[in-house]
């Protein structure tokens, strides 16, 4: 069961990865000048690789990984840092959504921007996550300050505590 949920959880993560590339390159080369047919062409590309491959790569990738993370039971810091990595990869992921809207919405008042940046943090969050999965490193509580280890004897501000 669990090497079936890896599977389809690599599969559909390299089907997301894939996409944070691919779709920014793809939103550079849109261009106000463009005749209306290219432009709606390209828009339509984006739009639908966006909605119908992308999002639900990402939704199902995000999932499954959870699920192996009840499953194996890995609450170990590395994976908490790989965790934050993929916030940033969910944050690109919304902001390649963004501008998908906004090259829809304003036909020959968008310019569109650079790529590189945003490849460029994709690709290192996806680098840095690859090397956290595979390397699985001891990470020791020194990353963090001292008072987020430790009780601070301070009440809870509710009255029941949850079991």
């Amino acid at each position: 069961m669990i090497v079936a949920v890896k599977l389809l959880h690599i599969a559909s993560l390299s089907i997301w990865c894939a996409g944070l590339v691919g779709l920014p390159l793809l939103l550079a080369k849109h261009e106000a000048g463009d005749e209306q047919e290219d432009y709606a062409r390209l828009r339509m590309l984006t739009h639908h690789a966006y909605i119908r491959v992308v999002t639900p790569a990402a939704v199902i990738a995000i999932a499954l990984g959870t699920a192996l993370i009840f499953m194996r039971g890995v609450f170990v810091p590395w994976m908490f840092a790989k965790l934050v990595l993929v916030g940033a990869l969910v944050l690109l992921h919304a902001w390649i959504g963004h501008v998908t809207v906004n090259i829809g919405e304003s036909r020959g008042g968008y310019t569109p921007k650079r790529a590189w940046p945003f490849l460029a943090a994709a690709l290192a969050a996806m680098l840095i996550i690859l090397v956290l999965v595979l390397g699985k490193p001891v990470l020791d509580g020194e990353l963090l300050p001292s008072w987020l280890g430790a009780p601070q004897d301070q009440p809870l501000p509710v009255d029941e505590v949850p079991r």
